[in-house]
């Protein structure tokens, strides 16, 4: 299981986790103008799947 970080058509931040065979599971349920901030509540939701790894689509790289 994985996050997606990225910028929405606003240019705000919002992520989507991912199940391992790459379904959604679920989606932040609100835009961030702060990267930091989005960061944050990934790691709030992550607190139940600490193993899950953050993929930032923005720089193509893991977090």
């Amino acid at each position: 299981m994985y996050f997606i970080l990225y910028r929405d058509v606003k240019g705000e931040w919002r992520w989507t986790f991912r199940a391992a065979n790459h379904e959604a599971i679920c989606v932040s349920s609100e835009s961030y103008t702060r990267r930091e901030n989005c960061i944050h509540s990934i790691n709030l939701v992550k607190s139940g799947s600490p193993t899950a790894k953050v993929y930032d689509d923005i720089a193509k790289s893991w977090l």
